[in-house]
């Protein structure tokens, strides 16, 4: 069987096809970094705009490539949420049409699930049950992981996720758009231990996190400091090892209580260097997709959308998407 997975759940275009046989087929992804540079930050009506204009093309590209008829495909998946709604309902009316059209069944797809279970993509797979650390720029969450389907939220951001509370801190810096890898970068020329910033909520119990405050003190040390470009360094550098520990303790935490013994680190900020560096001297077995599949990507929903599909899970031909869903509800 092969699945065709289609992801618009924000400013990136992936298409992917997964075989149950043969594995992952190929990809196609397509980023709208430059389009929304100019307004530093993803425009909605743009984004939706941007998909509608590049998902089809980036189909047709794929199956050219396979050499694939769309007639070999099994079923459509598509992401259904959580995300930008105009983004979602792009992928979604897309999604659900082209299954309509073939004959073939559509199942939607949770956008974490997928994320979740990217590593299943590589050679070296973790197996059940795992924790796995979900850090992208819309989501930061310890999740207990039994078996698809099976998800657990044992801590998750009371304000900014990682990857946005990244992005707002660049941009306070004047770093360009998406600041996230930028203020990386520029960390890497920081001096060590200039600055010290703190590391919220991890001097009491439980595993949720908060960087909106990080993201203050990052500023207002800013605007207290000299203004050079190597005093920027230095507190991006501050920045990053405040979240990376902040990661750390938490995941380190997670572990301990769940007697868990394997690590999923997902989401696009699981491809920091430093945080790969930190979580390696964790007592666990830590497990990465490969980094194209850390940010948002098609693989990760065709490969979701292969379990669901030998799961029985169809819809039908209304086409609904959810910018909000809890993972738990999968369980349920």
């Amino acid at each position: 069987m092969k699945v065709l997975g289609i992801e618009t759940s924000c400013d990136e275009t992936g298409v992917a096809i997964y075989d149950d046989e043969q594995g992952l087929l190929g990809h196609e992804l397509y980023s709208q970094v430059e389009l929304h540079a100019v307004y530093g930050g993803v425009v909605p009506e743009l984004a939706s705009r941007d998909h509608v204009r590049k998902t089809i093309p980036l189909i047709d590209s794929l199956l050219r490539r396979l050499d694939l008829p769309r007639s070999s495909l099994d079923a459509v998946a598509y992401t259904a949420g959580p995300g930008l709604v105009g983004a979602l309902m792009v992928g979604a009316m897309l999604g659900r049409s082209l299954a309509w059209g073939l004959g073939i069944s559509a199942i939607a797809v949770h956008h974490m699930e997928g994320h979740l279970l990217a590593p299943m993509l590589e050679d070296d797979r973790p197996a059940f049950p795992f924790l796995a650390l979900l850090v992208s720029g819309g989501h930061t969450m310890l999740v207990r992981v039994d078996a698809v389907g099976a998800y657990k939220v044992l801590g998750e951001s009371l304000d900014d996720a990682v990857g946005e509370a990244f992005d707002k801190t660049a941009k306070m810096l004047g770093l360009p758009y998406p600041g996230g890898p930028e203020l990386a970068r520029l960390a890497l020329r920081g001096r060590p231990g200039r600055y010290e910033l703190p590391r919220p909520m991890v001097d009491r119990p439980g595993l949720d996190f908060s960087f909106s405050g990080l993201k203050t003190y990052a500023l207002n040390t800013w605007i207290a400091s000299p203004g050079s470009e190597q005093e920027k360094a230095d507190i991006a550098r501050a920045f990053e090892e405040a979240v990376v520990d902040t990661l750390s303790i938490k995941a380190r935490r997670a572990l301990q209580e769940t007697g868990l013994e394997r690590l999923v680190v997902a989401g696009g900020v699981g491809a920091n260097a430093r945080l790969r560096e930190r979580l390696a001297s964790l007592d666990a077995a830590v497990y990465y997709p490969r980094p194209a599949f850390c940010t948002d990507n098609g693989a990760m929903i065709a490969y979701a959308g292969m379990q669901r599909l030998k799961a029985g899970d169809r819809v039908g031909l209304a086409v609904a998407v959810r910018p909000r869903w809890s993972l738990e509800a999968l369980s349920e």
